[in-house]
């Protein structure tokens, strides 16, 4: 299965919420979905970060690929851009560590001179704002479900460059 497939199961929610969400003049009411939003955002990010990885190894040798699927299993969250960088792909050495670093930068580069808008920013507010919301039960009172959907789209971005990197 594609990395990407796993995006169809936020992306179908936000379209339903979106048809929801549009119809209501409340702002307050609005802002109610940014958490759902978030928790499933991140959800298939970290589905599709570990598909990469396992692909990946699994692609290299498959005992390689095995050891992978154990160590993934036990991520649970831990998606944060550091994590991936300094975490994951160091560790299949520097030539994908500096392969991903200029595909970063130069996404990141790209998407604040096209939009103004920061990936790899919006991917760490989401996962702020998933963590406040399922863990604090606290939904953040300055975000809107716009700027959530928004994050959560740019933050796709970055999985992309974590994809492009794992490859051959």
């Amino acid at each position: 299965m594609a990395y990407n497939s796993h995006f169809t199961l936020a992306d179908d929610m936000i379209c339903h919420l979106n048809s929801i969400v549009g119809g209501t003049t409340d702002p307050f009411m609005s802002s109610r979905y940014v958490g759902f939003v978030s928790v499933s955002a991140v959800t298939v990010y970290e589905l599709a970060l570990k598909e990469i990885f396992i692909d990946f190894a699994q692609k290299k040798n498959k005992v390689f690929g095995t050891y992978t699927k154990s160590h993934f299993d036990r991520i649970n969250g831990r998606i944060k851009h550091n994590h991936i960088k300094d975490d994951y792909v160091k560790k299949f050495g520097l030539k994908y560590l500096n392969r991903y670093k200029r595909k970063i930068q130069e996404t990141e580069n790209q998407f604040l001179r096209s939009h103004g808008k920061s990936v790899i920013t919006s991917y760490g507010n989401l996962i702020t704002w998933r963590n406040d919301f399922a863990h604090e039960g606290h939904i953040p009172n300055t975000v809107t479900f716009n700027e959530v959907v928004a994050s959560y789209t740019l933050g796709k971005e970055l999985i992309k460059c974590v994809a492009e990197t794992m490859n051959r």
